[in-house]
């Protein structure tokens, strides 16, 4: 796939679409989020304050790769930073993952709030399903209106 069909793909506009709703609510001292699709494109929270943790290709593929061998969440620590990861998906896409990285969590204090960190993902996959529905919506409502525009065309 060439650039230009990545980024014009559904998958991609939906992606930037979550990214952009979901990265906007996130409090200045909450955690980072990664948004990775299939195809490898990144959508960071905080482009700088991801770039400090320094966590490399090579570890997110692995963490990707435990997510498709059904480990979810999967849960890591890399230096001081609890990392915690799991698929983005809806009813009829594969967005690929979601990765919350929780600067100065130690294991303890990320398992301790798993419940609420689980709700919190499994939140990102609404807000996901709910774009895609709208999407979705918006495609009948655009073809509805051009096949009526044609068929009065057609009539005079």
């Amino acid at each position: 796939m060439n650039i230009y069909e990545s980024l014009s793909s559904p998958g991609f506009i939906l992606n930037e679409q979550i990214a952009r709703q979901v990265f906007e609510i996130i409090p200045e001292s909450g955690p980072l989020m990664l948004i990775i699709d299939r195809q490898g494109n990144v959508w960071p929270s905080n482009s700088d304050d991801f770039a400090e943790l320094k966590i490399d290709e090579s570890t997110l593929r692995e963490i990707c790769v435990k997510i498709d061998d059904g480990a979810e969440p999967v849960m890591t620590l890399i230096d001081d930073c609890s990392i915690v990861a799991s698929q983005l998906a809806t009813d009829r896409s594969n967005c690929g993952y979601v990765i919350l990285a929780l600067p100065k969590y130690s294991p303890e204090s990320t398992l301790a709030n798993i419940d609420l960190i689980e709700m919190l993902l499994n939140q990102l996959s609404l807000i996901a399903r709910l774009i895609e529905k709208s999407n979705q919506l918006y495609e009948v409502h655009m073809k509805h209106h051009y096949a009526h525009a044609e068929s009065e065309i057609i009539a005079n």
